[in-house]
């Protein structure tokens, strides 16, 4: 009897033997995916949707629908070593990924602090703005203080039942605001530039914050913040956008003042932030089990990684063949591996037993322009067969981005020149998803190409502000000091686009 008790003891504390249920919990804009108790999911994500809510009343931001597949989904981890774990980066605690085929959010449940510290809340809250920022202001750029000060600024929100708070300060930010000053003004302004030492780049969030709270609610400088950033998006230089602040080494001063005392805020009532329906959903028994495959294909794979994914795939989802959600995440994974035939096989049987379901029409369209692409198969009737498939999955979902975007593809890899109706949906594409990267560029190409360097440099200024990815950075910066550098007047070239 002893020993049945201690071996039940055991189960109780050992980790891993109990089995947690995982749940989707749906708002208007975000989905959150966890394996915790649904009842703190709903929570977690009713605070979100206020949030947004309280985020737009207070910038005057227009709430425009949000398709069902624009959605941020949020996986949320264990702890933080899981989250670095699966970002093969041990300095983040979360993280976000702006994509055009689902934006993600990975963030954990718990990460050991305080709840006035770096709480996963803040984290997710500090990456949800900059998601708001590159939706509700595509064409802007901002630069790398402003931006993170931002984020910073709204990350700390508090909710209660009075509604949704801003402006308190970051206590995790405390120690490198208090110990000196790292940045001073006119190097926090041209940090993009700089190679910055650990303490300088903690200074980019804790000074950026610093500046961005004093310049919002210091009540000192009216007007300054938005002309700077009118002057910095007009082509200026930081250095010079800056010349609107006028002394920088005053405006040091005030900001070393500014921390010491009391910090205003903003409180958006609660009966202006009323929310929609929150939906919860149980996984199936394939989704739960296939999860962990699926946040590693989801987050990104490379060639030396995909096998082992995939071949982590196989085994996950070999006991579910007719759930659509695990024969998902096994296309993705062969589609990664370059398994074509495997992808699409998977693709199949998802669809066998869902036939609504878009991501699976998608996969099937990419492993097939796969196959016929290695096998120089460029024969028209091969590539509307395929763009059949597509269009498909657009009348399933037409705010969808994805399947307009493979639609534009399979032109260029079906050796076609694209059809306007292909470069119409390109561009609404972006219009759905402005936080992509790659497409911001693509589209901003394809403006170029019909004659309008003018709408391409405005796409193309907040990619070359873009800290987070120095790459396409630069190549954005290339192509606007060459469309700066064309003689004015320059007659416009053929149009690519024409109509089938």
């Amino acid at each position: 009897m002893i020993r049945k008790l201690l071996f039940a003891l055991l189960l109780l504390v050992l980790p891993g033997v109990a089995h947690a249920e995982w749940y989707e919990v749906g708002t208007e804009h975000f989905v959150v995916i966890s394996n915790d108790q649904p009842e703190r999911m709903q929570r977690f994500a009713t605070n979100l949707e206020r949030f947004d809510k309280a985020l737009r009343l207070y910038g005057d931001v227009q709430d425009l629908p949000v398709g069902k597949a624009n959605r941020v989904v949020v996986y949320v981890l264990d702890d933080v070593a899981a989250v670095q774990k699966l970002a093969k980066n041990p300095n983040l605690a979360g993280y976000y990924l702006p994509r055009a085929e689902g934006s993600l959010a990975f963030v954990p449940r718990s990460t050991g602090a305080d709840q006035n510290d770096f709480t996963p809340m803040v984290i997710l809250l500090h990456e949800y703005t900059h998601h708001f920022m590159f939706n509700s202001f595509p064409n802007a750029a901002f630069p790398l203080w402003y931006s993170e000060g931002f984020a910073e600024l709204f990350s700390t929100a508090v909710f209660d039942k009075t509604g949704v708070i801003f402006g308190y300060p970051p206590q995790h930010r405390g120690y490198g605001l208090m110990s000196g000053n790292a940045l001073p003004v006119d190097k926090l302004l041209t940090a993009e530039s700089l190679k910055l030492n650990d303490s300088q780049r903690e200074a980019v969030y804790g000074r950026g914050w610093l500046l961005t709270h004093y310049l919002y609610f210091g009540g000192k400088r009216p007007g300054q913040l938005v002309n700077y950033l009118l002057a910095i998006n007009s082509g200026k230089t930081p250095l010079e956008a800056a010349q609107v602040f006028g002394d920088l080494r005053a405006l040091d001063r005030e900001l070393e003042h500014y921390k010491l005392g009391n910090f205003a805020g903003y409180r958006v009532p609660a009966d202006k932030i009323s929310i929609g329906e929150v939906t919860v959903r149980k996984l199936t028994p394939g989704e739960a089990a296939t999860i962990a495959v699926r946040m590693q294909s989801k987050n990104g794979v490379t060639k030396e990684t995909a096998p082992a994914v995939y071949a982590a795939a196989k085994k996950a989802c070999a006991p579910f063949p007719n759930d659509p959600g695990a024969q998902l995440v096994l296309a993705e994974a062969a589609y990664d591996a370059d398994d074509f035939a495997g992808a699409e096989a998977a693709a199949d049987r998802a669809l066998a037993a869902d036939p609504n379901r878009v991501d699976a029409l998608l996969y099937k369209a990419r492993a097939k322009m796969a196959v016929a692409a290695k096998a120089d198969d460029f024969k028209p009737e091969t590539w509307r067969g395929i763009r059949a498939i597509i269009a498909s999955a657009n009348k399933l979902d037409p705010e969808d981005p994805e399947p307009l975007i493979l639609f534009y593809q399979s032109y260029l890899e079906g050796h076609q020149r694209p059809t306007k109706n292909a470069i119409t949906g390109l561009l609404y594409a972006y219009e759905l998803a402005p936080q992509d990267r790659s497409l911001r560029l693509n589209v901003a190409a394809v403006y170029l190409n019909d004659g309008d360097p003018v709408m391409a440099r405005r796409l193309l200024l907040p990619l070359a502000y873009d800290p987070h990815n120095p790459g396409l950075a630069a190549v954005a910066a290339k192509m606007i000091a060459d469309i700066d550098a064309r003689p004015k007047g320059e007659p416009k070239p053929a149009a690519t686009g024409t109509t089938d």
